[in-house]
């Protein structure tokens, strides 16, 4: 017996942007004159590539265009790309929340979503309720649901509200109980959006840490969309690199992540708008600059941060915090601004990594920032990962330095002594 679970083959969705339906009486007459006859919808040939970055005249755009792949039993598939590429879309037809234009779709066992907060809970219903509700939709009994019932509330860390109707939860609640939920009641095929970006740090490695678990040890199948590469490479085996509706790149996740990370590198002078506020003081933007080669930063230049903050009151001291992170979350240098006082108003904190301290690798970077040298205002994880590069060397050492640093601002001396 085959192991295939989930089977997609020549998949397309298209929209009609802006309205339900066709959004004329003409178009509407057509497309059911031509369906009674058993013809194929006259407007399914009329439709451009979906790039959100582009204006046209086309209001009817391609959010899938010829997708074909198949997951296996026990597989962790991590989807990835840009916002716009076509994920969100293929999760909501593999769940069944909305139809594809053309293609089939075959999956064989049940399955779980969790594509936004809140879904498939009803918000007057309790946490206990929609525990129970969310086991029947899945097919299971209630005796079946109540054998799991305290390990769900267990792991959701939700237990002085499970009585509480969850219209009255945060964000990160209703979260914690959707997900835990998806995994205890044993559905074949889970699939996870980037919901669990809404959760805090703790839950999410818990959340990971037990995808992971169903996937080795119970042998079910996981698809996650993340734009967290770090967890991507740390939970998926397999990945589908999606662009402009169009599957870009498949295979190991290794592989399909490194192209992801190389098309997405584009001039090095990034902007990243945060916009995060805590105790008054404001996180508004961080501004990297470099030279750069080929969309990478310049190993061979200095590599410039401006973050820009605000503060709506005086703080005894402020200080930042920049972390340099591998892959695998670990951290591989941090720098930090002195402390000092903050009065009221707008600043740009400046720092300079030096020329010939990085190497020409991917980076993934945090930023912190303290108060009065103990109080975290700001722990931003993952904001931009970077990638370095060089110029072609001459000289005797004409390979990739090894290292995941490479200062070469060391001082060499050679001595005659004979």
């Amino acid at each position: 017996m085959s192991d295939i679970v989930i089977q997609v083959e020549d998949l397309f969705k298209q929209y009609r942007l802006g309205q339900v339906g066709t959004g004329s009486l003409n178009h509407d007459i057509n497309r059911w004159w031509h369906r009674i006859r058993g013809k194929e919808d006259p407007y399914l040939k009329i439709g451009e590539e979906n790039d959100r970055t582009s204006m046209s005249d086309s209001p009817y755009i391609w959010a899938l265009q010829d997708i074909n792949f198949q997951v296996r039993q026990g597989e962790v598939l991590g989807i990835i790309g840009r916002n716009g590429a076509g994920k969100s879309t293929l999760l909501k037809i593999l769940s069944r929340t909305t139809a594809p234009t053309k293609g089939n779709v075959r999956i064989k066992g049940r399955m779980a979503s969790l594509l936004e907060v809140g879904t498939g809970f009803h918000p007057e219903l309790s946490g206990r309720d929609n525990i129970f509700l969310n086991g029947a939709i899945l097919g299971m009994t209630r005796t079946e649901i109540k054998s799991k019932f305290d390990e769900i509330v267990q792991f959701s860390g939700v237990d002085r509200y499970i009585d509480t109707p969850v219209k009255r939860y945060s964000s990160g609640m209703y979260v914690r109980l959707a997900f835990a939920v998806a995994a205890h009641l044993e559905p074949e095929i889970l699939i996870v959006d980037e919901v669990l970006a809404v959760g805090d740090a703790e839950f999410q490695k818990k959340a990971l840490g037990k995808m992971k678990d169903v996937s080795t040890s119970e042998g079910r199948t996981v698809l996650f969309v993340s734009h967290n590469m770090i967890a991507v490479k740390s939970l998926c085996t397999t990945g589908l690199l999606m662009d402009k509706g169009r599957i870009a790149a498949a295979g190991t996740i290794d592989n399909v992540v490194f192209k992801y990370t190389a098309s997405a590198s584009q001039n090095i002078t990034s902007f990243i708008e945060i916009g995060k506020e805590s105790n008054g003081f404001t996180v508004h933007s961080v501004n990297i600059s470099n030279n750069g080669i080929s969309g990478n930063f310049n190993i061979e230049e200095d590599l410039t941060f401006d973050i820009k903050t605000s503060g709506v009151k005086d703080y005894e001291s402020i200080n930042i915090n920049i972390f340099f992170k591998m892959n695998d979350d670990s951290i591989i240098f941090a720098t930090c601004s002195q402390p000092e006082k903050f009065t009221k108003g707008e600043y740009i904190f400046n720092c300079v990594i030096p020329a010939n301290t990085l190497n020409d690798i991917l980076y993934t970077i945090d930023i912190m920032v303290v108060e009065s040298g103990s109080k975290i205002l700001h722990d931003l994880k993952n904001i931009v990962s970077i990638e370095g590069a060089e110029e072609k060397r001459d000289g005797a050492w004409m390979g990739k330095f090894p290292g995941l640093l490479r200062p070469l601002n060391y001082k060499w001396m050679r001595r005659k002594i004979n």
